[in-house]
């Protein structure tokens, strides 16, 4: 399988948030546009944090009151990220080592430029053929 840059398998329709934007907006965002994150800006783009599902379980089970408690709060803001020109492989391997399912993509002028999953990665591979594969394999049907 050859290995192709982040670039070409990243989301780059991103759903951004400010660091004093409410849980409660941001959890409609995901819900809305059934998404496992939203990355947290500056006013520049740049990258502030990470806002997953797995974080609103701590936000459930510490009972904060949505009304009041901004993603700030509860957000990544160590967040490990990728660039456009590094590979897919170094992005897998990314993953598995810090093990997380959402890598913001950057760009040190633009900042935040794209977004690749878990999701995006498995859609990768589930395209991919290996250049070798026998013709009656790939014509197979599965029963």
């Amino acid at each position: 399988m050859e290995d192709i840059f982040v670039g070409r398998i990243m989301s780059t329709s991103l759903h951004t948030v400010q660091r004093d934007t409410l849980v409660e907006p941001a959890g409609q965002i995901m819900r809305e546009n059934d998404i496992g994150s939203v990355i947290v800006v500056d006013s520049d783009n740049h990258l502030a944090g990470i806002l997953t599902t797995t974080d609103f379980v701590d936000i459930v089970a510490q009972s904060q009151p949505k009304a009041e408690t901004t993603v700030e709060r509860y957000m990544t803001d160590d967040v490990v990220t990728v660039s456009a020109q590094d590979s897919v492989r170094d992005a897998a391997a990314t993953m598995l080592e810090h093990g997380c399912h959402h890598l913001p993509v950057v760009d040190e002028d633009e900042g935040v430029i794209g977004i690749v999953t878990t999701t995006d990665l498995a859609s990768y591979l589930s395209h991919s053929r290996t250049p070798h594969s026998s013709p009656s394999i790939e014509t197979a049907t599965c029963r």
